[in-house]
């Protein structure tokens, strides 16, 4: 992928309707806060009127995707959204296709195993399999992840379409958590670059100390990315040396969920993706072959 460009306005940008701009800033704002949000922390973290804040609260929590709790007067996104997600990537198919694949990675790894996909411009975890072993890594159904941290998030940026991938880039906020965490847009183009090289993505203590994760990404039937699967455990045991074959187990199981989906999978670089998302994403790495 090339390094980034200058923001510029896209082309369509007259078009946006300023509620819904703000109706989304609402939902990822509270997506981050997993203990909610009074209006006041609401309104004074987007910079806009009360009022407007309450009011398109208020028909989020009417159309359901937002609840109201009464007594602390805090507002938590619902799983109604992950309801969303599951329908556009397959829904109920694509758990249980991934269900005795994550529960052979599991086995496979000693580590738990987990599936998630993107929700606008963070990551949701779908489904996982818990280590067997007394010290585990447990994420709850519907937590939301970082996309410059998590190795599945990183899994499936790398082989959006080039647009798709600058456009949630862009919207980053490079929030340091340790001392290897990635804090600018060009060295997380870097790291893509490096991700379909190899095939899998790794997260090495980037976003805690406590635990490292490798992840890789999970194709439909009309080659789009749509899910990744990875694995996570604690530092102690999942090692640098030992990320790269936790990497190729979760690339066997991810490929193995695309060809559930339909997607005729066949031999990339290291075996793990298909001929046509490897000459996509380098078609993403070199501006000249794009011009010709």
């Amino acid at each position: 992928m090339p390094m980034p460009r200058a923001k510029r306005p896209h082309a369509l940008s007259r078009y946006r309707v300023p509620v819904l701009d703000r109706t989304f800033d609402v939902l990822e704002t509270l997506a981050d806060r997993s203990d909610g949000m009074t209006l006041t922390e609401l309104t004074e973290a987007l910079r806009i009127p009360k009022n407007t804040v309450f009011r398109i609260a208020t028909t989020l929590s009417l159309r359901g995707y937002v609840d109201r709790d009464e007594d602390a007067k805090r507002y938590r996104v619902t799983r109604k959204l992950l309801a969303v997600s599951h329908a556009a990537i397959g829904g109920a198919r694509l758990l249980e296709a991934a269900g005795p694949l994550l529960r052979g990675l599991r086995d496979a790894t000693g580590e738990t195993a987990l599936l998630g996909t993107l929700s606008g411009s963070r990551g949701v975890v779908l489904d996982q399999v818990p280590s067997s072993q007394p010290v585990k890594v447990v994420v709850e159904v519907g937590h939301a992840f970082p996309l410059h941290t998590a190795a599945p998030a990183k899994a499936m940026l790398a082989f959006l379409p080039e647009e798709m991938c600058r456009r949630l880039v862009a919207d980053i906020r490079f929030t340091r958590h340790t001392p290897r965490t990635i804090t600018s847009a060009r060295a997380l183009f870097r790291e893509l670059a490096a991700v379909r090289e190899r095939g899998y993505a790794v997260d090495r203590r980037e976003e805690s100390e406590a635990y490292a994760c490798a992840a890789a990404p999970v194709f439909d039937r009309a080659g789009d990315v749509v899910a990744a699967i990875w694995v996570s455990g604690p530092s102690d045991r999942v090692t640098a040396a030992r990320l790269p074959a936790i990497g190729r187990e979760a690339v066997t199981a991810a490929r193995g969920l695309s060809e559930a989906l339909g997607h005729a999978a066949a031999a990339g670089r290291g075996g793990t993706i298909n001929a046509s998302a490897t000459r996509a994403a380098g078609a993403r790495t070199s501006p000249r072959r794009r011009g010709r």
